[in-house]
């Protein structure tokens, strides 16, 4: 083991080397991956040496996510302290679903949840647990409000035909989960957003209405905190109302954004989570701890153990149900996300974490201040976003971030809503600052006009 480590502490220093000289990794075409890179398996193993040229080459070809020039995903950045805990987490390999197996680590992720829960204003009624991404939370939530709108479900199954509400620009996983969950993908209804991008509330009460004309049976609203694309925010009191009226869960999908509710500046823009059923964030997004760090808390705590717990007597032999969270988990065996966060939190304090999500926002000012003022662009998302869309000089946005990525210089994605197209620049690595920010644009414009006989033909083959 000491071996290996020396070896992975050369591979990573190699990485952290190249990182500042090559901050967007070289471009391999998908379809000569297999011949330009050993991948292959075989009978044999081979030498040392040979194996950590092979494994070097695989790091330093991989997409790098921590660097100055990666915007593309809703994470980015690398915060060594939160990686300090995941290392350790994968090197004590305990498994998270009872105290035996677990031990402290288990009052760690405890830990999280009851701050997480306290910030909300929830008492010690709720809870939570963490799981595997932010399509896995909201599967949960799914599963609760099931549960929730007719307990018989868990043992008898679902008989009577039910809906789910959600934004248009909401999460794509909101389908799946539906089908997962029984209700099935054409029984997700998408509610219509205003020019911002948020859920209009009116158009959710008309159609909840016209289920309920129909005979269904509408069991849950899911509002986002920071949709994918604009970064918007759904109005949680209004919502609220709705829900109380028709008897609705509720929750928020925050796994964008929600971690604004570290902020004092910015945690209005989730005003009223303290109402709902569920909530969930995920911290390797804009907290940057590593992949994957995913939260979801329920007001009411009897929700998560009716859904998901299941009696297993060579599991559960020793402790209290509350030191056992299998009992409240999707999982049975499940790696330990709970430290990284930890270390995290535990380093920088509550204050360090509202200054890693201010700064993001910063970041993002920033670069709406540099596109408003400059005719080359257009601006099309809004203020109190990490999300900054826009378009350069009317050149198509996915033909410039094809480009980008294709000749290693920058990754950033691109978005549509409401028929427009544009570059989606997203400002939440908190390890950027400002230089970095206008450094990109900078970037972008020597690129454009260098290649513009590329843009064009890249044009003429769409």
């Amino acid at each position: 083991m000491r071996n290996t480590l020396d070896l992975f502490h050369r591979i990573t220093n190699e990485l952290l080397d190249d990182e500042i000289q090559n901050s967007v990794s070289e471009f391999i075409p998908s379809d000569s991956l297999y011949q330009r890179m050993d991948l292959q398996l075989g009978r044999k193993g081979i030498s040392e040496s040979e194996f950590e040229e092979v494994l070097k080459d695989l790091v330093l070809k991989t997409p790098k996510t921590a660097t100055n020039a990666f915007f593309n995903q809703l994470f980015g950045g690398r915060n060594e302290t939160a990686v300090l805990g995941d290392l350790l987490s994968v090197i004590l390999n305990n498994s998270m679903y009872t105290y035996k197996a677990a031990g402290p680590q288990i009052g760690v992720e405890k830990t999280i949840l009851r701050e997480v829960c306290s910030i909300i204003g929830w008492n010690d009624q709720a809870d939570g647990t963490f799981a595997p991404g932010g399509s896995m939370t909201n599967f949960m939530s799914v599963v609760m409000a099931r549960d929730a709108s007719n307990p018989d479900i868990r043992h008898n199954g679902a008989y009577k035909p039910m809906t789910v509400y959600t934004s248009n620009e909401s999460h794509y996983s909101i389908p799946k989960n539906a089908a997962f969950a029984g209700i099935g993908k054409d029984n997700v209804r998408y509610v219509p957003s205003d020019d911002e991008g948020r859920m209009d509330p009116k158009q959710l009460e008309r159609m909840v209405e016209e289920d309920l004309e129909k005979g269904l049976i509408p069991i849950m609203v899911n509002l986002t905190a920071g949709t994918t694309v604009l970064g918007a925010f759904d109005p949680i009191p209004a919502v609220r109302q709705l829900c109380d009226k028709f008897d609705m869960w509720l929750h928020v999908d925050g796994a964008y954004c929600g971690s604004v509710i570290f902020s004092e500046k910015y945690k209005h823009l989730v005003a009223g989570l303290e109402q709902v059923d569920s909530f969930s964030f995920n911290a390797h997004k804009m907290l940057g701890t590593p992949l994957s760090c995913s939260i979801i808390v329920a007001q009411n705590k009897d929700h998560l153990y009716h859904s998901f717990s299941n009696d297993a007597s060579y599991l559960y032999q020793t402790d209290h149900d509350e030191f056992n969270l299998g009992k409240t988990s999707l999982q049975c065996g499940r790696r330990n996300d709970a430290l990284k966060f930890w270390t995290l939190w535990k380093s920088v304090g509550s204050e360090g974490l509202e200054e890693i999500v201010d700064h993001q926002f910063l970041l993002a000012d920033v670069a709406r201040d540099y596109i408003r003022k400059n005719s080359d662009y257009r601006l099309y998302s809004h203020d109190e976003s990490v999300s900054v869309c826009f378009n350069y000089k009317d050149i198509p946005a996915r033909e410039i971030c094809t480009l980008l990525y294709e000749h290693s210089e920058l990754l950033v994605g691109y978005g549509s809503f409401d028929g427009d197209e544009f570059i989606r620049l997203v400002t939440i690595n908190a390890q950027n600052d400002e230089k970095d920010i206008l450094n990109f644009f900078k970037k972008m414009e020597e690129f454009v006009e260098e290649n513009s006989h590329l843009l064009l033909e890249q044009s003429l083959k769409n």
